[in-house]
């Protein structure tokens, strides 16, 4: 039977704009791990395994970032898988944990970006996106706006098209997320652009805009994850958040035998992790208070509330016209300001993700805080591809919305 884990310390660095003059990547994985072990009370001593997350870097940068802290002669695991990176390390840990092969793991990511959009060769079949590339390719043609930007942009073309979405609903996400950014100091954005503000600024592809789309970002994020025993031993009940159910899905082959835009974006990835999720926490939609998704584009979140099952295929406009999804709503989407507006350095936004549920849950999140916050849930979507949902709660949860 599998053991519980929990997450008993998290670190982050503030997300900035990537610059050759800021520090290397295994300072700010310095920092970021310091950090989670000083939230959990621990010496290095304590950390039995590490799953060090990154996407651009030589092959053993995780060794080097844990020297770096303090840490030598522990199992060290590199991971890259994507933007689900972080998340993907998370995974790894929390399974290490509940298998019994750990009782203390440290979830490393990092990441140091070039400026500008991310670079991808369409055209190179070695391109592990090629197949989705190529799907895609039978539905829209091409044009000359960052491959990204046209994935997620062609995701939200078609739910316009399904549905009668209006660009003015993927406008309102990024302006809720832009709102949202402004209490979080750690965030690489703290500007609150109103929605005409995210309508005016250049169009990257259409439906998308500007301050639709995720930065390129540097920084790094840490999580600690302990069995129960462990908590108990270290006495740190009170600050252990329960990861109640954690699952990765990676692409379906429908995504390619019969593709539509929003699955080559990640929408059956992430509603079948959800689904298992749901399954495995016992916990549904319904219970959930505060959720942190992957907006790297305004579409993503708009087509993620339908993954997830906050509603109806198709009413993720409605959703967002409702106000269901920010404060004084049924739920708080990205109260850290998200990717949009908090940053995506790769490698750490899944951990960075994790790090803001825990400081909801714990009630210690300041001006962003999510009012009696009991139960989370984690989306961290990689093309190419992989979805990790994850929910976490208090260890009273359950008992107390019964």
């Amino acid at each position: 039977m599998a053991r519980r884990a929990y997450v008993i310390g998290v670190g982050l660095t503030k997300f900035v704009k990537p610059s050759p003059g800021q520090g290397a990547y295994w300072e700010l994985a310095r920092e970021a791990a310091l950090l989670a072990l000083t939230d959990a009370g621990l010496s290095c001593e304590a950390i039995q395994q590490l799953l060090a997350g990154y996407v651009y870097g030589p092959s053993t940068c995780g060794q080097r970032a844990a020297y770096e802290i303090g840490l030598a002669g522990i199992p060290i695991y590199n991971v890259n898988n994507n933007c689900a990176t972080g998340s993907t390390a998370l995974f790894l840990a929390q399974q290490l944990v509940a298998g019994g092969l750990a009782d203390c793991v440290l979830a490393l990511g990092f990441e140091k970006m070039q400026p500008g959009s991310v670079a991808v060769d369409s055209c190179d079949p070695a391109n592990p996106l090629h197949p989705h590339l190529r799907a895609m390719q039978q539905l829209r043609s091409t044009g000359d706006a960052p491959i990204a930007a046209q994935i997620f942009g062609n995701a939200g073309r078609e739910h316009m098209e399904r549905y009668g979405t209006r660009p003015e609903h993927f406008a309102k996400v990024a302006a809720k997320n832009h709102r949202h950014s402004a209490n979080n100091p750690r965030a690489q954005f703290q500007t609150p652009w109103s929605l005409q503000d995210v309508l005016a600024s250049p169009v990257i592809y259409p439906p998308l805009t500007k301050l639709q789309c995720c930065p390129t970002s540097d920084g790094a994020a840490a999580a600690i994850v302990a069995s129960q025993d462990f908590v108990k031993q270290r006495h740190l009940d009170s600050q252990a958040v329960e990861i109640a159910a954690m699952v990765m899905v990676t692409d379906i082959r429908g995504t390619f035998d019969r593709p539509t835009c929003m699955k080559v974006a990640g929408y059956e990835m992430s509603r079948l992790a959800a689904v298992q999720a749901y399954e495995r926490s016992g916990l549904g939609p319904e219970q959930i208070d505060v959720i942190e998704l992957h907006d790297c584009f305004s579409t993503s979140e708009l087509i993620t509330y339908e993954a997830l099952g906050l509603c109806e295929p198709g009413h993720g406009g409605e959703l967002i016209d409702s106000g269901a999804v920010t404060y004084g709503g049924q739920w708080v989407v990205n109260p850290s300001g998200g990717l949009i507006s908090k940053g995506h350095p790769l490698g750490a936004t899944g951990l960075a993700q994790c790090a803001e549920l825990v400081w909801q849950l714990r009630g210690a999140a300041g001006a962003r805080q999510v009012p009696g916050a009991k139960v989370a849930l984690q989306h961290n979507l990689g093309l190419g591809g992989a979805a990790v949902v994850a929910i976490y709660r208090r260890p009273d949860a359950v008992a107390s919305r019964a």
